[in-house]
């Protein structure tokens, strides 16, 4: 388990993370949303004491990650495949990790044949695709055997086959009763691997709730009906007390309702219908509503009339990436 108390971090006065509290759990895979510039990366990095808050506390199963001597048999992290030594094989970077936390050699190929690189084994990191780096990065965060695993982007440069092995992989995971907490952008992919949701936006927790729940409570769906007797089927709804919408498109829109009791009004009065459907909100919806008010950066197309934005990073942005303080040799093996 993962416990977050208070964590706040400043950069000068810019307020990075502002006092998150939340617990991600085992059993399930928790996905960590929320806009760019946010302050995902930052608590990320943070949870691995890359970063030293401001302030509150971060807890791994109880401890501090200074207090664990092999940190990963703990927790295992995938932050920044190319945090790993270009120059060397995938075979001996993740020989240099086993032995620093006196994990068994044998480990380290088992991990590569786990992520499908063994035929590359040997070969330079440097040389590697984006797609091929990430899994390398993924066998990283494997190698202790960890019961905690923490990604940011992890499909990010994998192929179909790769993301639908790396969904796969993180729902075994924690159907083995690890905990699995990942950070994507992908709204599409995080709806189909995540269990558990934290939603952050301008340093704050805006929601630590279930994937159902959260796409429940921050969207609408609603039964779509088109009919030739639109005017009949209107009548007919508004008769039985259903409240109806008119689309605009030549259908209606229909709160509250189910398709099963819309079909079976309609049959009742004999009237054909051209769709009868259950239009469910997406996470994507739920997630653009929730956080519409913490977007820290927006876009304009030439048609809006803004101007072109400025050339360069935004001071905040930087830091809130993959480029904040530290280095690939100050992971402590991460």
């Amino acid at each position: 388990m993962i416990e977050l108390d208070g964590l706040t971090k400043h950069f000068g006065r810019k307020v990075a993370v502002d006092h998150l509290s939340f617990r991600v759990r085992p059993g399930m895979v928790t996905g960590f949303l929320g806009p760019n510039g946010a302050g995902k990366s930052t608590t990320m990095r943070m949870m691995l004491d890359l970063d030293n808050p401001t302030s509150g506390s971060v807890r791994i199963d109880g401890r501090h990650y200074h207090e664990l001597q092999e940190p990963l048999k703990h927790i295992g992290a995938l932050l920044d495949a190319k945090a790993m030594h270009g120059g060397r094989s995938a075979y001996n970077n993740l020989l240099c990790l086993a032995r620093s936390n006196r994990i068994p050699a044998s480990r380290v190929s088992q991990v590569l044949d786990t992520v499908g690189l063994s035929a590359v084994a040997k070969k330079k990191s440097k040389g590697f695709s984006l797609g091929m780096g990430q899994r390398l990065g993924i066998a990283a965060a494997l190698l202790g055997d960890p019961e905690i695993l923490m990604f940011d982007e992890p499909v990010n440069g994998l192929d179909p086959e790769g993301i639908h092995w790396i969904r796969n992989l993180m729902k075994s995971l924690a159907a083995d009763g690890r905990t699995i907490f990942v950070s994507s952008h992908l709204m599409s992919e995080m709806a189909l691997t995540a269990d558990h949701l934290i939603v952050i936006g301008q340093g704050r927790l805006l929601a630590d709730t279930s994937m159902a729940d959260f796409i429940h409570e921050n969207s609408r769906s609603y039964v779509r009906v088109r009919s030739p007797e639109q005017e009949r089927l209107r009548d007919a709804l508004h008769g039985a007390g259903v409240v109806v919408v008119e689309a605009g498109n030549g259908s209606l829109e229909i709160d509250g309702g189910t398709t099963e009791r819309i079909g079976e009004l309609a049959a009742g009065q004999g009237i054909v219908l051209h769709e009868l459907s259950a239009q469910r909100a997406s996470l994507e919806d739920a997630f653009m509503q929730m956080t519409a008010g913490s977007v820290e950066y927006h876009a304009h197309s030439d048609r809006d009339g803004a101007a072109p934005p400025s050339v360069g990073p935004h001071w905040g942005e930087a830091w809130d990436g993959r480029t904040g303080s530290g280095s690939p040799d100050d992971t402590k093996g991460v």
